[in-house]
């Protein structure tokens, strides 16, 4: 048997009700009034069986919805022989349920795409061959060979000349950029250019897009509690309508009064519009670089009043970089750069790594060094172009006979910097001062949130009261929390929460470390963009572009997918107790209270479609 997707299933049911009424009015109209009643008695009682069994299973869970009052509206429409009625009613829900459905299938897609698009074989450089392997086989230290077009498969390094990649699939930015020897590429790139090659920095199931793929099936299993929204209204809001369609049928003695009551009261905007508004906000924020697990995520974005972030990683880029060349002899910033550049080639550390890679963005021409020795964590010392170079530590300068006195040597990191002394055969010659860098759009992300309805913007950081609060000031943020262990930033969010003003807390990080505080947090946001953590496993949502920006986009789509939600609902809610009223006075007949309803479903749901846009 072949499956039917289910928006196209609602589609091909809600066109089959309007084909059945178009039927019948079209015996009507040949005289055939039997005939017409028959197919709207049918087409109503086939919308009969699938909403009776759902209201059954909600009464046996003690769940009473909504719901009940359209399968009261539709039974007795039938068995008062106001067959047309019921017909519109079915009408009602089955394109109700139509457009749900293809709201949900947009957000489907949008979210599902890089499922979609995940690669299948990876081709592998081995001696003087290209092989294709399933990707799985690939493994950390493979030479991949990513040809044009080609979706990256694994997590790797430049291995040749620059790559030009389309990064839209997993950031949402439509223009290709351009990574260099020895650059990050992460695996949902498309190759927009030449082939390349990449040398795989670790296995596909641990890349950035594995866990990108985990986490939108994820999304995909959750559900909001907002969506639902019409129960909790359904013990003021079902009692209330049989009590007026009882009143009207006991006053004027006429039952098809409380049968035109029933029918306006049918639930089509509670039930209806709330999902529609909430899956359009996970489509919207999807398509903003977003991905959100699940609706009841956006719900607590929408009514977020607290958000603490991360230093690094977060509101910094996470990776040290040059920021400062001090010569304090003859030679020259840029010369001085360039030998410690060259000797640091052979170190596997981090500030190594950053500082040869800060000179070949200058282009300065790197020379290999000989009789390299290092002591991991403190220096490295070696031949470069005939001097004898070393970098480190003071005391790992002073080991190797370099004279400090009389330098005025400044502190080590106490301001969040790191400092490399460099000496030249055996003289002080500089110091090379690094740092990790804000993100570019770091600054202006706390008036963001605040412009966004956020009350209360705070630092969370396990660096330094000094540290942090260097980076919160540059960034505007007044309340610091610093020398936060992973414990503390869990404590803190627990506290947070139990205060009704600063409840719900966003939390938003992107080390292992944040990682108990983003599972605990109301909505845990993680910076995923950097490679695939456990972060991003344990976070409501996940930032796929590096924008911390983006934070503040969230927040402002759940507020406005919540605000687009309530006014469908209250407006549903309005306008169907005014038809009830005019129902029970007699002004309407069921067939057009149906229609009535029907206009009402359609101005609703279009409301709630509105939180598709920007």
């Amino acid at each position: 048997m072949i499956a039917v997707p289910r928006e196209r299933l609602q589609r091909l049911l809600a066109e089959g009700v309007l084909v059945a009424i178009a039927a019948g009015g079209l015996l009507h109209l040949a005289g055939a009034d039997t005939g017409g009643d028959a197919v709207w008695a049918a087409c109503a009682g086939t919308m009969l069986v699938p909403l009776g069994w759902s209201a059954l299973r909600s009464l046996l869970r003690a769940d009473v919805g909504v719901d009940l009052i359209a399968l009261l509206a539709m039974a007795g429409a039938l068995a008062l022989g106001e067959y047309l009625a019921g017909a519109v009613i079915a009408l009602m829900l089955s394109g109700g349920n139509a457009l749900e459905a293809a709201a949900a299938g947009r957000a489907r897609r949008d979210l599902t795409r890089l499922v979609e698009s995940a690669p299948r074989i990876a081709h592998l450089r081995r001696d003087s061959a290209i092989v294709e392997v399933p990707v799985d086989e690939v493994a950390p230290g493979d030479l991949v060979v990513v040809r044009s077009g080609e979706v990256v498969p694994v997590d790797g390094e430049v291995a040749g000349e620059a790559a030009v990649l389309d990064e839209s699939t997993l950031t949402g930015e439509p223009l290709p950029v351009e990574r260099g020897r020895g650059e990050l590429v992460r695996s949902g790139s498309t190759n927009a250019a030449d082939p390349f090659e990449l040398r795989a920095l670790r296995p596909a199931s641990e890349s950035a897009y594995a866990a990108l793929v985990r986490i939108v099936r994820e999304a995909e299993r959750r559900r909001a509690p907002f969506v639902r929204l019409a129960d909790r209204y359904a013990l003021v809001f079902l009692p209330l309508t049989l009590a007026i369609a009882g009143g009207a049928w006991a006053l004027s003695g006429e039952a098809v009064r409380a049968v035109a009551v029933l029918v306006i009261a049918t639930p089509c905007p509670l039930i209806l519009a709330a999902p529609v508004a909430i899956v359009s906000g996970l489509s919207r924020a999807a398509r903003a670089g977003v991905i959100v697990k699940g609706g009841a995520a956006i719900e607590k974005l929408g009514e977020a009043r607290s958000v603490l972030l991360d230093k690094t990683g977060t509101l910094t880029i996470g990776e040290p970089a040059v920021e400062r060349i001090t010569s304090f002899g003859e030679l020259s910033s840029e010369e001085l750069l360039r030998l410690t550049a060259s000797l640091e080639q052979l170190s596997a550390h981090v500030l190594a790594e950053a500082v040869v890679h800060d000179a070949e963005r200058r282009g300065l021409g790197l020379e290999p060094p000989t009789a390299v020795v290092e002591s991991p964590g403190r220096g490295v010392e070696g031949e470069v172009a005939g001097c004898r170079v070393s970098a480190g530590a003071p005391s790992w300068l002073a080991e190797r006979g370099v004279d400090l006195r009389g330098m005025a040597v400044t502190g080590s990191g106490l301001d969040g910097r790191a400092r490399i002394l460099v000496a030249v055969d055996g003289r002080l010659e500089g110091e090379i001062a690094m740092s990790d860098r804000l993100r570019p759009d770091a600054r202006a992300l706390v008036e963001s949130l605040r412009s966004a309805g956020v009350r209360r913007v705070a630092l969370v950081s396990g660096d330094r009261e000094r540290v942090a609060r260097a980076v919160a000031a540059a960034v505007g943020i007044d309340e610091v929390y610093a020398d936060q262990t992973p414990e503390s930033k869990l404590a803190l969010v627990r506290e947070l929460e139990r205060q009704p003003d600063a409840a719900p807390v966003v939390m938003v990080g992107d080390g292992v470390n944040d990682a108990p505080a983003l599972a605990l947090a109301d909505v845990g946001i993680a910076m995923g963009s950097a490679g695939a953590t456990v972060s991003s496993e344990t976070a409501d949502a996940v930032i796929t572009i590096e924008r911390i920006s983006r934070v503040a986009d969230a927040v402002r789509i759940g507020r406005r997918s919540l605000r687009i939600a309530r006014q469908s609902v209250v407006a549903g809610i309005g306008l169907s107790v005014i038809g009830m009223g005019f129902a029970a006075a007699g002004y309407l007949s069921p067939v057009a209270g149906a229609l009535l309803q029907e206009g009402i479903d359609v101005a609703v749901i279009l409301n709630a479609l509105r939180a598709l846009r920007a």
